[in-house]
């Protein structure tokens, strides 16, 4: 793949983000004289529907802003325009639900999509309303719908905002759009914590149609015109696409259309290895090798030896690591990080590290958590001994496209070797929960902050492919900051492709249940861990889309306990009093400590199996 164009930010800045650009509204005008526009509708979405080209159009899009929409100082102060809402994203699942009947009454209907914007709306208020919800489910609908779907990228595509609306049959984007796993300035905050460094986010996000299309995130490239704002000169290129496509697929069977989404979405950013066939060799694909390493403390905690209060690292890593074989060592209740900042809640309890191990990183006077890695995990949910690992040594030189390891990616993973035992951010395999055996699926939130990047998504797949050959119900624990920014767009896509996983899960009836650990955010919490038959958390668990941090750097208002899993949990009597609004969404089931999550999991995983038929349990 070539390297992003050197004017790059001179194209964000004068092209992609330019106030002059055509809207949605224009080149609908333009393409569709008898559009009929459906409200409710806000400013930032477009509902509509026309009769065209031998079909009946369902029409979803995104609208930025114009200059006039931004007169007033209040206009100017608004800080989401341009971005959907959950209210927003439950209009567009309903409308989808209405297509669909249309059909059913015997209408010839196409899904067509405009994409434009810079992100989903990352407010408090759409938080509240399970924002990231909305857009698993979303992708998932996209993935799922009966009907033949058409997207184009006309200006911006940002992170899971544009992804929700994106996942269509036939996708196309101008040459002068760009799309990312964030926005420049959300991923500025994040990887520089600068928002300012927009030409350094750009050039690591690979946002250029050429670069989409090479990756197969597109089909096609569209020509733009050399005024950015030639409304005719957008308009012809995007109409021919739309009107040859629609023809096209309509001409095509639906069961066939779902086939190839489902086969897309399973190779999304596997460059080195061919997807996943029924012909490759099965004990290869499968292997499962016994999990030896040792359960040591977590690389930022702060140990110490009672004897001579010598404040220590802790533990080298690595499989023949012994905390046994080291003098007993301690934490304390509040000051238990290595790291410089920050003030940690805490009773100030001296609490043995082999204690505070076997607790699960709980504070057993206080009740105080700690983030826990993949191990501390596998020991929480599994019996002693039962795991079984998968996908041991599956690195992102296996999998990536050479142009997304660059000596910058490189040095990064380097380092989150020396903080894992792991070496990925997903650790998967078989295990037992009280002697029956489950798929386990747990985030290692210290690599790389359990990030979601190519491996990721392909050892989930591989998992559940496992699942659904020996008929095994599928746990996964979601401890994660979200999409791996270092691997571009690639690793966005991983967001369809393990929705794709969970509702091929599905259509086998095996039961997913997800559990929430602390934090839950990004694409994770947007994609597959929102859509488990059975949604459980630990009380203190964040579970936002987009992290305070960066909700912050953008000048949104945060007040994290609102998006703890407890006050969620608590507010989800609002889904059921509303339940148009929130369609499938049905929140978070079950709020449950550490020590007791083992306990719940098996409780549901039995109830499951009891309204099973007999001949299709998946315990015998």
């Amino acid at each position: 793949m070539s390297n992003p164009p050197v004017n790059v930010v001179d194209l964000f800045r004068r092209r992609t983000r330019s106030p002059l650009r055509p809207r949605s509204s224009d080149l609908i005008q333009a393409i569709f004289p008898s559009f009929r526009r459906v409200t409710p509708y806000s400013a930032a979405l477009i509902l509509g529907e026309v009769e065209q080209w031998g079909r009946h159009l369902f029409v979803v899009a995104q609208q930025k802003p114009k200059p006039e929409n931004l007169r007033t100082k209040e206009d100017l102060a608004k800080l989401n325009h341009g971005m959907l809402t959950a209210e927003d994203h439950s209009q567009v699942v309903r409308f989808l639900k209405r297509a669909v009947q249309r059909s059913r009454q015997g209408e010839q209907v196409s899904v067509i999509t405009f994409i434009d914007t810079y992100g989903a709306d990352i407010s408090m208020e759409s938080a509240r309303h399970y924002q990231a919800f909305f857009i698993a489910m979303l992708i998932r609908d996209f993935l799922t719908v009966p009907l033949p779907t058409v997207s184009v990228i006309i200006g911006e595509g940002g992170s899971g905002g544009a992804l929700a609306i994106q996942m269509t049959d036939r996708r196309a984007q101008f040459d002068d759009a760009l799309y990312a796993t964030a926005p420049p300035e959300s991923l500025a905050a994040i990887i520089f914590r600068d928002p300012t460094k927009v030409k350094e986010a750009l050039l690591i996000s690979k946002p250029t149609a050429a670069e989409l299309l090479e990756l197969g995130i597109i089909d096609q490239v569209l020509p733009a015109p050399k005024l950015v704002s030639d409304v005719e000169g957008y308009a012809r290129p995007l109409a021919a696409f739309l009107e040859r496509n629609v023809k096209d697929l309509g001409r095509r069977n639906i069961k066939a259309l779902l086939r190839v989404r489902r086969s897309r979405a399973s190779a999304f950013g596997v460059f080195k290895l061919e997807p996943y066939k029924k012909s490759r060799r099965w004990t290869s694909f499968f292997r499962l090798t016994p999990l030896r390493r040792k359960a040591v403390p977590t690389p930022d905690l702060k140990t110490f030896n009672l004897s001579n209060e010598d404040i220590t690292s802790g533990v080298e890593w690595g499989e023949q690591t012994d905390p046994a074989t080291r003098p007993e060592q301690y934490v304390k209740c509040g000051d238990m990080s290595l790291k410089a900042g920050g003030s940690e809640e805490g009773c100030g309890a001296v609490i043995k590290v082999s204690d505070f191990l076997a607790n699960h990183y709980v504070c057993p006077q206080c009740g105080a958590s700690r983030i826990m890695g993949a191990m501390g995990w596998i020991n929480c949910l599994a019996d002693t001994d039962s795991f079984q690992e998968m996908s041991r040594d599956l690195t992102a030189h296996h999998l990536l496209h050479p142009s997304l390891l660059t000596p910058e990616y490189l040095s990064f993973l380097s380092k989150q070797d020396q903080r894992s035992p792991f070496h990925e951010a997903l650790v998967t395999g078989e295990a037992t929960v009280f002697g029956k055996p489950v798929a386990l699926a747990v985030c290692e939130f210290y690599f790389a902050g359990g990030t979601m990047g190519v491996v990721f998504g392909e050892k989930f797949f591989r998992l559940t492919e496992y699942a659904r050959s020996k008929n095994l119900p599928l746990v996964s624990l979601c401890c994660s900051g979200g999409a791996r920014l270092l691997e571009g767009t690639p690793a966005l896509m991983q967001m369809v492709k393990t929705v794709n996983c969970v509702t091929r899960l599905k259509r086998e009836g095996l039961p997913f249940i997800s559990v929430l650990g602390d934090p839950s955010t990004g694409g994770a919490i947007a994609s597959y861990a929102a859509l488990g038959d059975v949604i459980l958390a630990e009380p203190d668990a964040l579970v936002i889309f987009t992290g305070p941090r960066v909700m912050e750097a953008r000048g949104f208002s945060v007040n994290e306990e609102d998006v703890r899993a407890a006050a969620l949990a608590r507010n989800s009597r609002q889904i059921y009093e509303n339940m148009e609004f929130y369609c499938d969404i049905r929140g978070i089931q079950e709020i449950a400590e550490r020590r007791d999550l083992k306990n719940t999991i098996f409780k549901y995983l039995e109830y499951y199996r009891h309204c099973q038929p007999a001949s299709n349990r998946y315990w015998s």
